[in-house]
């Protein structure tokens, strides 16, 4: 571990420091190459590979760069280095780092071939400084404890306790007793539980129990305490174990007031929770009624939300009428009524807080709401039922206009709601604005998108002999809106045409464009009675030019009646789900001659149309791929289930007919529907058919 041909200039050779007790290690040149190191230098520093720069032999010492600094300055200037208790972190054969203390000295040496060098001296004292900062930080705790005690009696809201080692309170604390107003005697022993919040209390004592029982080296728990003047604020508790001879002996503790910081992170988490509540809705009703969930009960014990009319809409002054779309109790009271319209006046605190976009807020005797709140019946009543003591009336501004009204109640011993929680309930509002804002507008588009379908939608025409009826249902799932239409309407020598289609989405630009397409159809029919495949040809080829990349399904159909009085079908169809025939005794089957491709994807390619005669007292069936698809499904399973369907009800009157084909195939459907049937007489002269 040494090189024997490095000799001092004095001609000793360095073998002489090897039974040194002390380390010793000599380097060389600018850049400082271990040539030496004794048994005592490689016991602390380990094994180091001579004959190699500094910064590889020391590769794993974190204060490298420092220590070959002192050695840059011993070479170059000559100077010696002294360092006391200097730190040096290595890793050893099967350590992890490691943090020791050297007293050590650098200073310049020649060597016998006239190079310069450094000798190191060191001393390794980490356990003196170890046992030294252990008595100063012991002792510094001593101090610590001392002065606490000493000042305890001007401590504020810091209270300082002493339990014995079963947990019972041992000594008085002033700190305690001037925050709490606790007496000695109602505070010692367990009596410092009575002042613990009624709702924290169990939670509180078994924490403790568990710390006392398992002697944990650290007690925390955070609870409610009762202040002088009868509020509650949020502290937290610590308490560490006294140990004398490996027993304990006593519990030290403290409590801090920490309200500041427990509100701060609780309005984090609950505009987090209202954020991610209203994140993946688009329907209106269901966002709010997430928010009134998210509000009850961290907030209050109630929540009701209801919508107001959209500007454009509101009366400049009262009446005002409120919608109830939300609401939310907490388990225990009874329940909102829910569901309803009310029309309040100028006298009501629901239209002052509308009209003034202002907070109401009101306290009140437990049961007692005054008068001039006047709020919808139904709520009142349940104010007085429900003990409530409190009522926040909170404006939820929406693009400018209020858009709907959240109203909460606090009830029983629970504290009326502050100023801070409404003004947490106006912040989770802002936070949702743009998502309430979407399912806003998204409501209006389809709002105006039904009310254009239900406009184009009319009644089928009476038809001497016949008996049509037609339905529509809009989607129940997030009230969207689809291309279906049918239609009914007289040529000019009576003879009846019904159609029906689908175009393809689900918005506000497929119900326009449905429109469209229905207003060509039935003026291309009326224009000249061709067979309906050609009329259907010319549709497509007017879609080509006025509705660009649109796509439609549709059947267009004739009832004829022939000489002999009896009534056919011709008809044609483009991509739509095949009509379906029912006769009188049941006996059902889907007419499926005439396919072709749907519209909006052929150039002026020619259609087939077919003809089918409709027996005496039978009834066609148009309808959308709402009434058959269900996700998932092979298509055929639901055209089967259709018409198993229509000829148990075969021998039904026609509108019931199509209201039991709704209930009973609608349930797991969630797409739009239309449907339009048509029932011949059962004799000739029938004028009439059910």
């Amino acid at each position: 571990m040494k090189d024997a041909r490095i000799d001092l200039c004095s001609g000793l050779a360095l073998e002489l420091f090897d039974p040194a007790p002390v380390g010793v290690a000599v380097s060389r040149g600018p850049d400082h190459r271990l040539v030496y190191t004794n048994a005592a230098f490689r016991a602390a520093f380990g094994d180091r590979p001579l004959n190699v720069p500094a910064h590889e032999a020391f590769a794993d010492l974190a204060e490298r760069d420092s220590y070959i600094a002192m050695l840059d300055r011993v070479i170059l200037n000559g100077q010696q280095v002294n360092i006391t208790e200097g730190r040096a972190t290595m890793s050893f054969a099967g350590t992890g780092p490691q943090e020791r203390f050297f007293n050590f000295s650098m200073s310049e040496i020649d060597l016998a071939d006239g190079e310069r060098g450094v000798l190191q001296v060191s001393v390794e004292v980490t356990e003196q400084i170890v046992a030294s900062r252990w008595i100063d930080a012991l002792s510094e705790e001593r101090r610590r404890l001392l002065r606490r005690y000493r000042n305890l009696g001007r401590v504020g809201t810091q209270m300082l306790w002493v339990t014995g080692a079963d947990g019972r309170v041992i000594e008085p604390s002033p700190g305690w007793q001037k925050v709490t107003g606790q007496s000695w005697e109602e505070f010692h022993g367990d009596g410092w539980l009575d002042v613990v919040h009624p709702d924290d209390r169990d939670e509180t004592a078994e924490s403790w129990a568990k710390a006392i029982g398992e002697v944990l080296p650290l007690w925390e728990h955070v609870h409610r305490i009762r202040l002088a003047d009868g509020s509650y604020r949020h502290f937290s508790a610590r308490a560490v174990p006294v140990h004398e001879d490996d027993r304990v002996v006593e519990w030290v503790g403290t409590c801090a007031d920490i309200e500041q910081q427990w509100q701060q992170e609780r309005y984090r988490e609950l505009l987090g929770r209202a954020s991610a509540a209203t994140a993946d809705i688009t329907r209106l009703e269901e966002m709010l009624s997430a928010l009134a969930h998210v509000i009850v009960p961290e907030l209050a014990d109630a929540c009701g939300i209801y919508l107001l009319p959209e500007s454009p809409d509101r009366p400049v002054g009262p009446p005002l009428v409120f919608r109830h779309v939300a609401g939310s109790v907490r388990p225990g009271l009874p329940g909102l009524p829910t569901g309803y319209e009310v029309t309040l006046g100028p006298e009501s605190a629901l239209v002052r807080a509308v009209r003034r976009r202002h907070v109401v807020r009101r306290e009140f005797p437990r049961g007692a709401p005054p008068p001039d709140l006047r709020l919808a019946p139904g709520t009142s009543r349940w104010l007085v039922t429900a003990g409530a003591t409190s009522v926040a009336l909170v404006p939820v501004i929406v693009d400018g206009f209020v858009a709907a009204l959240v109203t909460t109640a606090t009830c029983g011993d629970r504290p009326a709601i502050s100023e801070a929680d409404v003004t947490l309930i106006s912040q989770m509002l802002d936070h949702a604005h743009d998502a309430l804002s979407g399912a806003m507008e998204f409501q209006r588009t389809q709002r105006v998108a039904l009310a254009l379908q239900r406009s184009l939608l009319a009644e089928p025409p009476f038809v001497p002999g016949l008996r049509i009826v037609a339905r529509y249902r809009p989607s129940p799932a997030a009230a969207a809106v689809g291309g279906d239409w049918y239609d009914c309407f007289l040529l000019h020598d009576g003879t009846p045409v019904l159609t029906i289609g689908d175009v393809a989405g689900h918005d506000l630009p497929a119900a326009v464009t449905m429109g469209q397409i229905r207003t060509m159809l039935r003026g291309l029919a009326v224009d000249r009675e061709e067979p309906p495949e050609e009329i259907l040809r010319r549709l497509d080829k007017a879609m080509e030019l006025l509705c660009e990349d649109q796509t439609a399904t549709c059947v267009l159909a004739r009832a004829e009646r022939t000489e002999t009085g009896r009534w056919r079908l011709n008809y044609s169809i483009a991509g739509h789900p095949p009509p379906l025939l029912v006769a009188p005794d049941g006996r059902g089957r889907f007419l499926d001659e005439p396919r072709s491709p749907l519209l909006g994807i052929t150039k002026d390619l020619p259609r087939r149309g077919a003809t089918e005669p409709l027996p005496p007292g039978s009834t066609l069936l148009l309808y959308t791929d709402g009434l058959v698809e269900r996700r998932g499904e092979d298509l055929g399973i639901g055209l089967n289930r259709l018409r198993d369907h229509a000829r148990s009800l075969a021998g039904e009157p026609l509108d019931v007919f199509c209201d039991e084909l709704l209930a009973r195939l609608v349930a797991d459907g969630d797409d739009d529907i239309a449907m339009i049937a048509l029932r011949t007489p059962l004799t000739a002269g029938e004028r009439h058919p059910v």
